[in-house]
């Protein structure tokens, strides 16, 4: 099976840059970059509005750790969001794509 990531950022130049890291290094099959989101949160105890970048990131389960881990290395955020949902069903020869595409070689 596979996971999915969901991370945002404020600039669109970061975004790519997280997504050629991710997939240049196999920690993620793909990474779709959802532009204009509007974001309600709270954040040292105001709250916060602003637009940001969805990142929709396609991993397999093996490397969901490795991913978040890296992605947060590499997000200019200082607490970055980094949430990993497990697929429970999807078409065989994606799942598989997205595997192949995660394994290291």
């Amino acid at each position: 099976m596979a996971s999915l990531i969901l991370s945002t950022v404020s600039k669109m130049e970061d975004a790519q840059r997280i997504a050629e890291i991710l997939v240049t290094e196999r920690l993620a099959a793909c990474v779709n970059i959802i532009g204009s989101v509007n974001s309600v949160y709270r954040w040292r105890d105001k709250i916060e509005r602003n637009q940001e970048i969805l990142l929709v990131i396609k991993t397999s389960r093996e490397r969901s750790k490795s991913a978040m881990y890296r992605l947060t290395e590499i997000h200019p955020y200082e607490v970055p969001e980094a949430i990993a949902l497990e697929t429970s069903d999807g078409s065989s020869k994606y799942l598989k794509w997205i595997e192949d595409s995660t394994v290291m070689r």
